[in-house]
């Protein structure tokens, strides 16, 4: 259930940042910036002052040392990465690193998500052994792979972890493993491709390999995207790497990535982190979850115009083919429902002809449809029951799937969503072990999630100034949320659907400024709060927003809800 956290107005501002607006400050003050060298480091993120000394990493000179050697004598070096959106972009840049200095007895390795799943397989060790690899670098993975690193030895493969997942109490042998989680290093929370790009940064304090100063930040369009895709908290380093990933990202030079940005009308030059999470980080995925990850990969590091342009058609069709199958999905799913009686308090159901990687976007319409939580399962290529879940309702899946752990291979997430497997035998009885969980747990099993609101404003401060401040503050994401706005007693002059099936909402206010344009995607007016209607009062929560959309830049509320007036 979520409810919202109105500012309270007798609470002072302690954040009095140089000749800055109020509003500013209290904006300043909910993120925990008092200090004007807090400030001042948030607000100016650099690149050269900011990010801490690669070396400081766990086993970053043994990992240098490896590579060089490898080098060195001329050995074939794999680079083995996750196949996600954060893993794709890291490939690219020890990809482009090995290029730019002209060693190419490399080869690129990306599992397939169907068929091998998460990390390091003895099948895909195999595979290096038989192309003559005696060296793999992992990007986003590698950590937990103990068993896997073992045998790798045994068939003569060296391998370096790089990567950011939580180390468990036994580590692999591994030649080096760089991870900022372990060793102590200053910022522990980069993504897999922040990690990579650490070591990159090591390898060019060594040696220059006769690289102009500075050409590693070219390569941080692909820190960028994972770094907002991955959803890592924007702070410390992975703000610096945000900021300046963006800033690249509106000059990259990447063909692929251009007519990819053309072909979903994006204009490159003002790329936001929405078009990350809404355009470019879906397109990579589609790649994983519909077919071969190396089509996004090849999109990506594709320097050939025409080759590029071929990934970015076939990344199209597939990310066309995903949207169609989860639709068909949702089609069946509503059919099913319909069947029932009764609506169960926890919706469990699947089929084995369903892709994992594709359940857990219908699950999530499920779960705001019928607002309950929603599990969904498939089967992958090895003939494992998998699947996604999400809450609805308020309740949250990982205490329904500690209850009922009995029934899982595997579980884990947050609890508004997570993923599971199921043993063979509970695939037709887990959905009622479910349920009962829910009516044993009760209220127990509902988190209360307050949303908290930065700051009460009128219509009319929607201006450039306000437009100015939010940039300042961007990029968004996890740990600096946008800023949640609630414009209190306003009355819409109009409230209409759009799109194709009407499933948007658009409404009109009236402010000093004129017109006031209010819209949600996906959501009609009967999934708010309150119901807005032509001229009645209402307070509506959401955030300020520019989209620059058919050639010129637009300013408009994305609403979150709408509640009754205060």
């Amino acid at each position: 259930m979520s409810t919202y956290k109105f500012p309270d107005k007798n609470t002072e501002v302690s954040t009095q940042y140089k000749d800055s607006s109020a509003l500013f400050n209290q904006l300043l003050n909910t993120r925990g910036l008092k200090s004007a060298e807090e400030i001042e480091s948030f607000l100016n993120p650099d690149y050269d002052t900011q990010l801490h000394a690669p070396e400081l990493m766990n086993d970053m000179s043994a990992a240098c040392e490896r590579v060089e050697a490898a080098m060195a004598n001329g050995e074939r070096i794999a680079i083995f990465s996750d196949y996600d959106c954060d893993g794709i972009p890291g490939a690219v840049v020890l990809h482009d690193f090995f290029k730019a200095i002209k060693y190419d007895n490399f080869q690129n390795y990306i599992p397939h998500r169907h068929f091998e799943g998460f990390g390091l397989s003895n099948a895909a060790l195999d595979s290096l052994k038989k192309d003559g690899v005696t060296l793999a670098i992992t990007i986003d993975c590698g950590t937990s792979n103990v068993s896997e690193v073992a045998y790798a030895k045994e068939l003569g493969i060296d391998i370096i972890v790089t990567d950011h997942h939580e180390p468990e109490e036994v580590l692999p042998a591994a030649v080096a493993i760089v991870n900022p989680k372990l060793g102590g290093y200053p910022f522990t929370e980069l993504c897999g491709s922040g990690t990579v790009f650490k070591f990159v940064q090591a390898m060019l304090n060594r040696n220059d390999y006769e690289l102009p100063k500075g050409k590693e930040k070219w390569w941080l369009d692909m820190v960028g995207v994972a770094t907002i895709a991955d959803m890592v908290p924007l702070q410390g380093e992975n703000r610096v790497f945000a900021h300046y990933g963006l800033q690249v990202l509106r000059k990259s030079r990447r063909p692929g990535l251009q007519q990819l940005l053309k072909k979903a009308k994006a204009d490159q030059r003002y790329l936001t982190e929405d078009d990350i999470g809404f355009t470019i980080g879906p397109r990579i995925n589609a790649a994983s979850r519909m077919d071969t990850p190396e089509d996004a990969f090849f999109m990506l590091a594709e320097t050939d115009l025409v080759k590029a342009g071929e990934r970015v058609e076939h990344l199209e069709k597939l990310n066309t083919e995903r949207k169609t199958m989860v639709a068909l999905m949702t089609k069946d799913l509503h059919k099913r429902m319909k069947t029932l009686e009764e609506i169960p308090s926890v919706i469990v159901t699947g089929n084995p002809d369903w892709r994992p990687s594709l359940v857990g976007l219908a699950a999530n319409k499920l779960a705001e449809e019928y607002n309950r939580p929603v599990f969904l399962w498939g089967k992958d290529g090895n003939d494992v029951y998998k699947g996604s879940c999400r809450s609805g309702g308020g309740a949250s899946v990982v205490k329904l799937m500690q209850a009922a752990k009995d029934s899982f291979l595997e579980q884990g997430g947050h609890h508004g969503a997570g993923g599971f497997s199921v043993k063979d035998e509970h695939i037709f009885t887990f959905g009622e072990e479910l349920v009962k969980a829910m009516n044993d747990l009760g209220d127990e099993a509902i988190v209360n999630e307050e949303i908290s609101i930065d700051a009460e404003i009128s219509l009319s401060d929607i201006n450039q100034l306000l437009l100015k401040q939010l940039k300042q503050l961007s990029p968004f994401g996890v740990g600096n949320p946008k800023p949640l706005f609630a414009f209190v007693n306003v009355s819409p002059v109009s409230v209409e659907l759009f799109g194709k099936t009407k499933e948007h909402t658009k409404m009109l206010f009236d402010s000093e400024n004129g017109k006031v344009e209010a819209i949600t995607f996906f959501q009609t007016p009967a999934d708010y709060t309150f119901v807005p209607a032509e001229g009645v009062p209402c307070t509506m929560v959401g955030y300020v927003e520019q989209s620059f959309f058919m050639g010129r830049m637009q300013t408009r509320v994305r609403v979150l809800d709408i509640v009754p007036s205060k």
